[in-house]
């Protein structure tokens, strides 16, 4: 019974993860009150997020269109020999956050999932492989979060990676983090201290 283009909306809003049919209609009637400007502000935002931002090809962080590699692994102040793995972009954020760590990173692109249909071969495994070649690295901190999935991807990190090299030193992050929190929103204290508590597999 609404008009066609306030349905529209609310179907496009309700794709967003955590929103549902409720909320979509609260935002989209927002949307519809408030001044053309913000509709048009998020418009515009929206759309520049498919061409002003991309991946790192070496660590696979998210970066702005116009530069080559992430600024985290160009900046020659960071320790090249150290990599933290961890699933998401997201969650480097919250690692720099706590001022903690000043390696470098990996993003996997997700966790092993066989529900989800997400195997080992659609992760940024090999690419991790050849980073700890090409840079002699000397430890990787293995960061994946603390559920099923970030434990059996884990698991296999580190058997792929003894497999490669049998001297490079494995850690994870001490277990001071709740299981079942994401790493993007744990707080710094339990951040900084499960960096500081890692521990050699």
């Amino acid at each position: 019974m609404l008009p066609r283009a306030l349905e529209e909306a609310i179907e496009a809003l309700g794709m967003l993860p955590g929103v549902g049919p409720k909320t979509a209609e609260r935002y989209a009637y927002y949307l519809f009150k408030s001044s053309d400007k913000i509709s048009e502000n998020i418009a515009e935002t929206l759309n520049s997020l498919h061409t002003d931002v991309k991946s790192c090809p070496v660590t696979f962080a998210l970066i702005n269109a116009d530069e080559e590699v992430s600024p985290l692994y160009a900046d020659d102040t960071r320790d090249k020999t150290t990599i933290l793995v961890v699933e998401e972009p997201l969650d480097i954020y919250a690692i720099e956050q706590t001022k903690s760590y000043k390696g470098t990173y990996h993003v996997l692109g997700g966790a092993i999932s066989p529900i989800d249909g997400i195997t080992p071969e659609q992760l940024h495994i090999g690419e991790l492989i050849k980073r700890v070649n090409d840079d002699n690295v000397k430890e990787v901190i293995i960061a994946t979060n603390p559920s099923v999935e970030g434990e059996s991807t884990a698991l296999l990190l580190e058997k792929m990676l003894h497999e490669q090299n049998p001297n490079l030193k494995l850690t994870r992050l001490a277990r001071g983090l709740p299981l079942g929190v994401d790493l993007s929103y744990a707080d710094q204290i339990t951040l900084s201290a499960a960096l500081e508590n890692r521990q050699t597999l």
